[in-house]
């Protein structure tokens, strides 16, 4: 009689039955939390991921960067004004697509390096922490991939911004040029104050995207369409632009300026803003940006997306085939 008390205690135990549905309620729970893009609780790829991500961050860098490069160099007028001045102070519209071709090309690195290393953190984050701390994960990975975008942004932005300002023509003279002229830390000029503008906004913009998707998704107890994440992108990216715009526009006087020694630094370039021009002159081109990166927002989550929901859909079915045998 005893063995036959033992088996029957380990089934219907109401230990392990609670147990049981606790384990099953946690399942529940961290799917809701999980990530943009899956549905449900999938082993962790961390090549398939990191591949994905390189794919649909490139591909949505190069349509926001092409579809809004003016709005961006008039903003980088707007900002760099008191380092370049056109025509009395009046902003040029002539040339606003200067320098396009070889920011894509640095755009399209970038980008797939950020959603690259930004995915597979995420997603890896998301697994180590509970559910009520999703948010820690999505500032972290995203910090981490703006972090290791930076090694291929800055020179861009520097060579952009340059070009934008009229220094020069085209993107191998500039690079020629300021290498020749400052050396290869001219490429980098402005890497602290790029990191502490890119930094903040890359976690805060990536944090209120995923945590209003996951609200969202929670409430409508579906899977998001693609209009919906793009009006998610949207709010997400023009309350970070707004909010960082200051960071902004130092970092533009700063990469901008060249050679010259008009600024210091951060904290010098800060207090000779506000000293010679006034408090509001940080927030110049606050109107362009907030619209640039709203609208850039909506464009950048709705491909990136979509082209992720695209590739895995063409995943090997191999996992199915091995359930079949």
């Amino acid at each position: 009689m005893g063995p036959l008390t033992l088996a029957i205690d380990a089934k219907s135990s109401p230990q392990a039955s609670t147990d049981k549905r606790m384990q099953n309620l946690k399942l529940e729970t961290r799917k809701s939390f999980a990530s943009i893009s899956m549905g449900e609780e999938k082993p962790f790829d961390f090549f398939r991921i990191l591949f994905e991500g390189f794919i649909a961050g490139g591909a949505a860098g190069v349509v926001v960067e092409t579809a809004l490069y003016p709005i961006d160099t008039i903003k980088t007028r707007l900002q760099a004004r008191r380092v370049a001045v056109h025509g009395g102070g009046k902003i040029v519209l002539k040339g606003l697509y200067s320098g396009l071709a070889g920011n894509i090309a640095g755009v399209l690195p970038a980008s797939a390096i950020f959603v690259g290393v930004y995915e597979p953190t995420k997603q890896k984050l998301l697994k180590m922490f509970p559910e009520n701390l999703s948010a820690v994960a999505h500032l972290t990975a995203g910090a981490l991939g703006g972090l290791a975008a930076s090694l291929v942004r800055v020179p861009t932005e520097v060579v952009k911004q340059r070009m934008q300002t009229g220094q020069f023509t085209s993107a191998p003279d500039a690079v020629r040029l300021i290498a020749s002229r400052e050396g290869f830390r001219g490429l980098y000029a402005g890497y602290r104050s790029f990191l502490l503008r890119d930094l903040p906004f890359d976690a805060i913009q990536f944090c209120i995207y995923e945590q209003l998707r996951i609200g969202y998704k929670v409430a409508a107890r579906r899977d998001l369409n693609d209009p919906e994440n793009a009006i998610i992108g949207a709010f997400a990216g023009a309350i970070t632009g707004a909010i960082t715009t200051p960071l902004d526009v130092i970092k533009t006087r700063l990469m901008v300026q060249g050679s010259g020694t008009q600024y210091r630094g951060i904290s010098d370039c800060v207090q000779t803003i506000v000293r010679e021009e006034g408090p509001r002159a940080l927030l110049k081109g606050i109107g362009p940006r907030v619209l640039w990166i709203g609208i850039g927002g909506s464009i950048f989550f709705g491909v990136l997306e979509g082209t992720k929901r695209f590739l895995e859909q063409r995943r090997p079915t191999h996992r199915q085939d091995s359930k079949e045998k």
